[in-house]
C-alpha cells in the first residue's frame, strides 16, 4: 500500500467517525441506517493498525451493543482481536461469526462451500467470499491468523456450539408452533452469547 492509499483510508476512517458523532450530536443517538459504522473495521486491517481497530471495536461495543453486524463486520472484528492477542474474545467471535455466515470461515480457509441449508437466505458463495478476502488487501500477515482458527475450528468447543447452532436453525426451519419456536430463537441467541 502506498502512503497516498494509506492516507486515503484514514482519511475515510475519520471522515465516518465525523458523520456519526454529528449524528449523535443532532439526534442524541446514531442514526446510521447507510451502515457506515460497519466499514473502519475493515480499512484498519487494510491499514494494519490493529490497535486503532481494537479501539474501534471497543466504541462500538459499547455505542452498538445489540448490533449483531454483519458476516464480514464479525470476522474483521474476529481478526482485530486475535491481532491484539486478545484469545478468548477472539475464540467468543469466531462462534458469533460462524452462527452469522456458516460458511464464511471455512471459506476464508479455502475449505470447500459446503451444503446449503434451507434455513439460509442467499447464502455466499465461496468465491463471493474470496473476491471479499482478496478485497482484504491486508498490510498484516493472516498466515498466524488462519493456523489458530484452523486449531479452534477443531476444539470441542467450537464443534458442539457450531454443531448445537445448525441443528437448531433446522429445528427452527420446520416448527410452526410459535411458543416452540420462541424457545428455539432464545436457545440460538444463547450459543453466539457462550463464553466458556
Amino acid at each position: 500500500m502506498t502512503p497516498k492509499q494509506a492516507d486515503r483510508l484514514r482519511k475515510k476512517i475519520t471522515d465516518i467517525r465525523r458523520v456519526l458523532a454529528a449524528e449523535k450530536r443532532k439526534f442524541g443517538w446514531y442514526d446510521d441506517s447507510r451502515g457506515l459504522r460497519y466499514f473502519p473495521t475493515k480499512y484498519y486491517i487494510q491499514l494494519g493498525d490493529v490497535a486503532g481497530g481494537l479501539t474501534y471495536t471497543r466504541w462500538f461495543a459499547k455505542n452498538f451493543p445489540d448490533d449483531a453486524g454483519f458476516p464480514a463486520f464479525l470476522f474483521e472484528w474476529l481478526v482485530i482481536l486475535f491481532k491484539n492477542k486478545k484469545i478468548k474474545e477472539a475464540e467468543q467471535k469466531a462462534i458469533e461469526t460462524f452462527c452469522s455466515d456458516i460458511h464464511l470461515l471455512n471459506s476464508f480457509l479455502g475449505r470447500p462451500h459446503a451444503v446449503s441449508e434451507p434455513w439460509e437466505d442467499e447464502p455466499r458463495t465461496d468465491s463471493l467470499w474470496a473476491e471479499y478476502f482478496g478485497s482484504l488487501g491486508t498490510e498484516v500477515s493472516l498466515t498466524d491468523f488462519a493456523e489458530w482458527l484452523t486449531g479452534f475450528m477443531a476444539t470441542e468447543r467450537f464443534l458442539t456450539n457450531a454443531g448445537k447452532y445448525v441443528d437448531l436453525r433446522r429445528q427452527l426451519q420446520g416448527e410452526h408452533n410459535v411458543e416452540q419456536r420462541r424457545h428455539l430463537v432464545a436457545q440460538l441467541g444463547e450459543i453466539a452469547r457462550i463464553t466458556g
